[in-house]
């Protein structure tokens, strides 16, 4: 099975101490074979969603997890994730991140597959969160 994931991050490509839901743009990347190959790079027409009324409202989550599961996206990653986290686990897994160097953060997410596989092979929804700094911590998502 392929995982597909998103990355949130600046025009930069870089990632950022923001909220998923904030990121420019995704670089979605497949995991096939133990490898991650870069499938597209998808600016966040959502970003802006309601942001002068409500930081982090439901109508920008929704349009956000309709945007990524049209694109297959199975794995969330991100250096942070705000109150929609409780949104985006009924249909994502969140994978937050401490490193800021791409090939890094792939290198970890490639080593730790195993454990993502299995969360998304053995929920269907609720899905916890993880960690990666140097190594791999799965918690649950606060109500």
């Amino acid at each position: 099975m392929k995982l597909r994931f998103a990355f949130a991050v600046n025009n930069e490509n870089k990632f950022q101490k923001m909220h998923f839901g904030d990121a420019d743009k995704y670089l979605i990347y497949t995991l096939e074979a133990g490898n991650m190959i870069l499938s597209s790079e998808e600016i966040n027409n959502n970003k802006l969603i309601d942001e002068e009324h409500e930081h982090g409202s439901k109508r920008k989550g929704d349009a956000i997890i309709r945007f990524l599961k049209e694109k297959g996206v199975n794995v969330l990653v991100s250096m942070q994730f705000g109150k929609n986290i409780r949104l985006v686990n009924k249909h994502f897994i969140p994978v937050k991140i401490s490193l800021e160097q791409l090939d890094e953060i792939i290198d970890g997410l490639i080593k730790h597959q195993h454990w993502i596989m299995d969360e998304w092979e053995h929920n269907t929804s609720g899905y916890k969160l993880f960690t990666i700094k140097s190594g791999i911590l799965k918690t649950s998502v606060d109500k």
